[in-house]
């Protein structure tokens, strides 16, 4: 990792899965996009609204896996395996995203990094401090290919209900994604875990290719230089979280001669150590790269509802 930072002409993709907020690993990812460590975030829509909930100033608690969760239902808990939330607070932060959708135009076409750029400066200006307003002032985009399904999705569909419905762009997404691979110079990827976030980051390597093919350059492969994976899914159930990085050299997506390293443990255990290496050692990062043109200016504006 330490490699990874310090090679210039690098730019470094996050790609964060499942549902990690809950137990504070958020405040570990707001350190990664405020140093500029990583230069590009995909995530889970879990990770990137359930930090809210908590910068808000509500509470997740420990709690146990056994427990009835009938008696849980009653109360108004929600369980995250032996993590507790208040399910009344939790719609709170729903209520939230809601609040921001009606400030936008009705109808407006956005990707998901256009819609979180606009909610990280709505919150910015909250004093609400999660990542994407993290990720709002330090000029990182974020992407999140699978928005809805979470809280966000929630929120979408009852601030249309009330006459403020959004598109979500998901071509115009994934293509401002190829976009930033293809003017990188070298591009390198930090996974913790797989799923969606994995493979939409992946899959920028492979347009690569393809786009190559259609300007006539054949086989031309511009995979990833450094890339580490903290995962617990094992390789042989066939999953792309478990896929070795040594499986995606033959798709192209890693180079051969890549940097490369995969650690099999639970990321809320194998992180903390790791950001907190990177702390005592002074690891700095030094001339990020700059995607302020990837921010057009109607939407550093917003469209905003009259």
């Amino acid at each position: 990792m330490k490699r990874m930072i310090r090679d210039p002409n690098n730019v470094i993709f996050l790609g964060l899965a499942g549902s990690m907020s809950t137990a504070g690993m958020w405040k570990l990812v707001k350190w990664l996009v405020e140093s500029r460590i990583v230069d590009v975030v995909v995530s889970t829509g879990a990770n990137i609204s359930e930090d809210i909930y908590e910068a808000m100033g509500y509470k997740y608690y420990k709690g146990s896996p056994y427990v009835d969760d009938a008696e849980l239902l009653k109360y108004k808990i929600d369980r995250f395996y032996d993590v507790f939330a208040d399910e009344l607070n939790y719609r709170k932060m729903e209520n939230l995203i809601v609040e921001f959708i009606e400030t936008l135009k009705p109808g407006s076409q956005l990707s998901t990094m256009e819609f979180l750029y606009l909610f990280g400066r709505y919150l910015n200006g909250k004093g609400i401090d999660s990542i994407v307003s993290a990720a709002y002032r330090s000029g990182v985009p974020v992407f999140s290919p699978a928005l809805v399904d979470s809280g966000y999705g929630v929120a979408a569909i009852l601030a249309k209900r009330r006459g403020y419905g959004v598109v979500l762009d998901m071509v115009k997404d994934f293509e401002q994604l190829v976009e930033i691979g293809r003017r990188a110079e070298k591009i390198s990827a930090i996974y913790i875990g797989g799923g969606v976030p994995k493979d939409y980051v992946n899959l920028i390597t492979v347009m690569q290719t393809l786009l190559a093919e259609e300007e006539g350059i054949h086989d031309y492969y511009k995979g990833f230089s450094y890339i580490i994976q903290i995962t617990t899914d094992a390789p042989h159930w066939g999953g792309l979280s478990g896929a070795t990085l040594e499986e995606a050299v033959s798709w192209g997506k890693v180079r051969a001669d890549a940097d490369k390293k995969v650690v099999y443990a639970d990321a809320t255990i194998a992180l903390p150590p790791l950001i907190h290496g990177l702390i005592d050692e002074g690891v700095k990062r030094v001339n990020p790269p700059d995607f302020s043109w990837i921010f057009p200016k109607s939407v550093r504006e917003g469209e905003r509802n009259e």
